[in-house]
């Protein structure tokens, strides 16, 4: 590759459309056009066709499997590259089939731009439409609409012009307005590199000036930093180094920054950032690189959580979610069953728990239904298991977007839409449920007189964290403040505290949905047992507090005589509303 190639900007395309209408031979006129085929490799497919007594085809460039071939259906997404004067493109030729709508996506959702195809011949069919809606979803908004196969319909403008008027109604309904389309035969070559003169009604661009037209996307760099946490490496032998380690999806990351992990809310400083190869330098950790750092505080900090930067835009943390979700499963999605959902490096149990509507492709009108069917598109409300980190903005499209696991297969995927608040209409636990009333949370904490918390208390002397919780329960009630002391008993077996700590989120919950704030004491918590607590309630509304002396957590410590007025003292002077 020549110096004048490097310096160009690279952009990814994904071409999609309905089985058949032509995306691989559009892509294989546009290599063979561009002179970006490798030497003879156009004349070792039509030796190959001919010699198997099958017409030529430009597809045949791209389906390299075997039975892609003998089907005459692309299974999987093909790459290819080639250039122009303004850009190097990497083109991803997506699955049009139905069966394969999970590859289409998985080759979408890479994508700063789209292609869609629909044949002249048959017209806008509902995968058409599905695919349209799954770019809208997946945040590419650039999509250029080609109306292809025209030479099978003589180049009527009337076929094509029907075609422009029925699809852009479509993408009108899903808030998509399309850089234009172009009437092409990708068999013939026409408006593809060059103009056609079998068109002459039509004056727009070619397909490849229309990708050129593409704005190219900003430079990741320059984003809010979110790096999902892919482990914590702690080693041995003298090195007390603890390097948090992850790939920077977007924003950049240098020593003494202040960073934020979401959902627990725990804070430090960036030490140092450390090279993850021997040759690569040190420095800054930037948007598409794995990357690993120390802290100059030591914090635990656990699997799945979000690295921010304290300066930038907040993620979103909630327990539940409305959600844009596309279905693949084989079974329908259901309430009532469990099912994971991953955003990033995190994997949270969750539940269908409301479908506020579900989108006929056919019709394009939205219904009410109880379940999603396989291949459906629907608007939902998700509950989790217990608070996620994540984005409502496609800018962030890496923390926006999510998949769905049933029975250890990818069973659906979508985007962000809304944080919710935390009381839900039913609450559903151990096979019950049960349905609440209409106070939010913000209007309960107004009416009451104040946001209530959930406060730990720890410390190495099971009698001085039991008599400092008491005591702080009657301050606080003493106060006019409502308030619950829930304590794990002394003297439990290590499987009974552990069932009693794991129970004791669910307690917390339903205690601040109420306006109660929470004392939930347990001597000598661990900071894996503090962490998995803190996990399921919004860091705002938790506090950790450690009694006596070696605190080895990252909290403030009191003397056991003076604790529980120093920690009302600091309850009282934080904003209660």
């Amino acid at each position: 590759m020549d110096a004048g190639q490097n310096r160009r900007e690279h952009m990814n395309i994904v071409i999609v459309g309905h089985v058949d209408h032509g995306k691989s031979t559009v892509i294989g006129r546009l290599l063979a056009d561009t002179g970006a085929l490798p030497q003879g490799k156009l004349e070792q497919i039509r030796e190959m066709c001919r010699r198997n007594d099958k017409p030529f085809e430009y597809a045949f460039l791209l389906d390299a499997l075997k039975d892609e071939r003998s089907q005459g259906i692309t299974i999987d997404t093909a790459r290819c590259f080639f250039h122009t004067q303004k850009r190097q493109y990497i083109i991803i030729d997506a699955p049009g089939h139905i069966e394969f709508l999970k590859n289409m996506i998985t080759g979408a959702s890479r994508a700063a731009a789209a292609l869609l195809v629909i044949d002249a011949s048959e017209g806008v069919r509902e995968n058409s439409r599905r695919h349209g809606y799954m770019l809208s979803m997946l945040g590419i908004r650039q999509i250029c609409v080609m109306v292809n196969k025209m030479d099978l319909v003589d180049y009527d403008r009337a076929a094509y012009e029907g075609i422009v008027a029925e699809y852009g109604r479509f993408l009108k309904e899903i808030g998509i307005t399309p850089e234009g389309f172009i009437p092409v035969s990708a068999r013939e070559g026409d408006n593809i590199a060059v103009k056609s003169g079998n068109m002459p009604w039509y004056s727009g661009p070619t397909v490849l000036e229309t990708l050129d037209e593409f704005r190219a996307p900003g430079s990741l760099d320059a984003l809010p930093l979110r790096m999902p946490v892919q482990d914590v490496y702690k080693f041995t032998h003298g090195d007390a180094r603890r390097i948090i380690a992850g790939t920077v999806e977007t924003g950049a990351l240098k020593a003494g920054d202040e960073v934020v992990f979401y959902p627990s809310g725990k804070r430090t400083h960036v030490n140092r950032i450390e090279p993850m190869r021997p040759d690569e330098a040190e420095g800054v950790a930037s948007a598409g690189w794995a990357a690993g750092f120390t802290m100059t505080e030591q914090i635990y900090v656990r699997r799945g959580e979000l690295c921010t930067r304290a300066c930038d835009m907040p993620p979103k943390v909630a327990r539940r979610v409305r959600v844009s979700l596309f279905w693949l499963g084989r079974t329908p999605m259901a309430p009532g069953k469990t099912y994971f959902l991953k955003t990033g490096a995190a994997k949270l149990e969750c539940r269908l728990e409301t479908v506020l509507s579900v989108m006929d492709a056919a019709s394009l009108h939205r219904v009410r239904k109880e379940e999603i069917d396989r291949h459906e598109v629907a608007e939902c409300v998700l509950a989790m298991s217990r608070l996620c980190a994540f984005d409502d903005t496609g800018d962030l499209a890496a923390t926006n977007r999510f998949v769905i696991v049933d029975d250890y297969e990818i069973s659906g995927g979508g985007i962000f839409a809304e944080a919710l608040p935390e009381a839900p209409e039913e609450l559903r636990s151990g096979g019950c449920a049960w349905r609440t009333g209409d106070v939010a949370p913000e209007e309960r904490a107004a009416l009451l007189g104040g946001r209530p918390r959930m406060l730990l208390i720890s410390g190495a002397s099971a009698e001085d964290v039991h008599r400092v919780a008491a005591s702080l329960e009657r301050l606080l009630l003493e106060a006019g403040q409502s308030a619950y002391y829930l304590g794990v008993a002394a003297g439990a077996d290590a499987g009974t505290r552990a069932a009693t700590l794991q129970a004791l989120p669910e307690r917390a919950r339903l205690l601040m949905n109420a306006g109660v704030t929470l004392i939930a004491a347990a001597a000598g918590l661990t900071a894996e047992e503090e962490d998995a607590l803190r996990m399921h309630v919004s860091s705002d509304r938790a506090e950790t507090y450690w009694v006596g002396d070696g605190c080895p957590l990252d909290c403030p410590s009191y003397p056991a005589r003076d604790a529980a007025r120093a920690i009302m003292a600091r309850c009282a002077g934080q904003p209660r509303g």
